[in-house]
């Protein structure tokens, strides 16, 4: 728009065509690709959701399953962990992720994050169904049906319900959560230590002056907050301090720059500490956008720049001057045309900064690079779009003449791909790398020719990428365990965090686990 207005400014001089004001910058190309994380086959079960109200919305009785193999029921696993996807009844189907788990006697059952309130599971029967007030007005429930079972995945119906109406249904597929068959608990990768994370759920890391700094998101009455280990012997965590505030604590990314420590506050933007003396960070201000609430999920840096990304309630991604560590000054935003609006369009996850370029994971609306050289007039310069996206994180690097970008989602399915860069107007996919579809792929970091990956229920992998068309696996170590405590009450459990700052080790965050500690390769 600017450019524009700066070329209508000149036509008194006779520079420029009248017709220079009538058109906009074009928009940079969009390479699509036709391969996604998931493939629509239909719908996974014959049976139905009545459209009746002779029952109430969510009760067993209001599905049809008269086409169900009921008999088919009885040989799935009782017991232990599923993962889920969802599959919305609709021209355009929408697809989630979810998880449940059961235990013979039922004492150990989760639905939707918590016990259900209904449940019936025997021989020729599978229903669960949760219901909780999501405020004083508002009643949810959810419930699902089992229609067939083949083996260790559970085909059914579901229905999600608002004050006893219904708001959407369709049909599911749930696979016993199971570690790859053959696979031992670790090859390549050896824990030096392990600590406890006290205080809501565990999601991300930032290690510098030798200590650990995890934030965490709220989980069940529990707050989300920061806790700080002193990491200066990593084989030896030592836990320092915990930090949270009482109406604002979903704290989901940190980084760090000098004595700064940065988190991304899901109410008040960026939270700034000063670490002065990193075992007592103190608080020193919220960067927010001045009009009301802030939601930022990730941050990252690179100089003297911070990037902040917002999925809202305007999605955009800020960007800030550092100079001063504990001064953020804003220099300027980015935001897709369409975001907030448009689903299609999705908003910024997480981001990656390099050599002037940011690369933002944009959800839905797929994997957006942005010429950053002017922060106060960012400018897309291409984007790569796949089916069903749902763009989390990437990595990038450079390999030999070529720059090379590793993206990958969250959700069912999501895996990892290799991008050709180098040319940002024509992306180009070179290679892959996935695992069982029941998983997730989550962060991911780059180190020389060696890429980190936290996979969820996965646990960790790490890659030798210097073949990028070819990914190769060449350690793990498997984080998840179905006795740990909390373990099914979402699809993204386990390795979800990880830094490696170049000390020699490997700093993961599991969501149950907390922090675990590995020497580099």
């Amino acid at each position: 728009m600017k450019w524009t207005r700066r070329a209508c400014a000149v036509l008194a001089l006779g520079v420029l065509p009248l017709s220079a004001c009538d058109r906009e910058p074009p928009e940079p190309p969009v390479t699509n690709d036709v391969e996604g994380d998931w493939v629509d086959t239909g719908r996974y079960a014959a049976c139905t959701v009545r459209n009746t109200t002779e029952f109430a919305c969510g009760d067993l009785e209001g599905f049809d399953v008269s086409r169900c193999d009921a008999g088919s029921l009885a040989g799935i696993p009782g017991d232990g962990i599923y993962t889920m996807l969802y599959r919305l009844d609709a021209e355009s189907p929408g697809i989630g992720a979810g998880s449940f788990r059961v235990s013979a006697d039922g004492s150990e059952d989760s639905f939707r994050g918590a016990a259900p309130t209904q449940r019936q599971v025997d021989a020729d029967t599978f229903f669960l169904s949760s219901t909780r007030a999501q405020s004083s007005s508002v009643s949810l429930r959810n419930s699902v049906v089992g229609c067939r079972a083949e083996g260790k995945r559970l085909y059914g119906c579901y229905v999600n319900c608002r004050n006893g109406k219904r708001t959407s249904a369709g049909t599911f597929v749930a696979e016993r959560w199971e570690q790859r068959a053959g696979e031992a608990e670790a090859s390549g990768l050896r824990r030096v230590s392990e600590s406890f994370v006290e205080g809501g759920m565990p999601v991300d890391i930032y290690v510098t002056q030798g200590h650990a700094y995890v934030v965490s998101v709220p989980d069940g009455v529990e707050r989300g907050g920061l806790t700080v280990f002193d990491v200066s012997n990593p084989e030896a965590p030592v836990f320092k301090t915990w930090f949270s505030l009482p109406n604002d604590n979903y704290w989901n990314g940190v980084w760090a720059k000098g004595n700064a420590l940065y988190v991304a506050s899901a109410d008040s933007g960026v939270v700034v500490f000063d670490i002065t003396n990193p075992a007592s960070p103190q608080l020193v201000k919220s960067v927010s956008s001045g009009q009301g609430l802030l939601n930022v999920h990730t941050v990252f840096v690179e100089g003297e720049r911070l990037y902040a990304m917002s999925p809202s309630p305007s999605p955009r991604t800020f960007i800030y001057d550092i100079q001063n560590p504990l001064e953020p000054r804003r220099l300027g935003d980015y935001a897709e045309v369409g975001a907030g609006t448009d689903p299609t369009v999705g908003y910024p996850h997480d981001a990656l900064a390099f050599e002037g370029m940011l690369y933002i994971n944009h959800w839905s609306g797929g994997y957006v690079m942005v010429d950053v050289s002017d922060p106060a007039n960012p400018r897309k310069v291409g984007a790569y779009k796949y089916p069903y996206a749902t763009s989390h994180a990437n990595a990038v690097g450079k390999f030999g003449d070529r720059r090379i970008a590793f993206e990958g989602g969250e959700n069912w399915g999501a895996h990892l791909r290799v991008l050709d860069v180098t040319d940002p107007a024509q992306p180009k996919r070179l290679g892959e790398y996935k695992l069982e579809e029941n998983a997730s792929i989550h962060n991911m970091v780059l180190k020389g020719e060696r890429l980190y990956i936290a996979y969820y229920h996965h646990g960790v992998r790490v890659l030798d990428v210097s073949v990028p068309e070819s990914p190769r696996e060449v350690a793990h170590y498997n984080t998840f365990r179905e006795t740990d405590p909390g373990r099914g009450e979402s699809f993204y459990e386990g390795a979800i965090g990880m830094r490696v700052p170049g000390d020699g080790y490997v700093y993961v965050i599991d969501t149950s686990r907390g922090l675990l500690i590995f020497p580099e390769l």
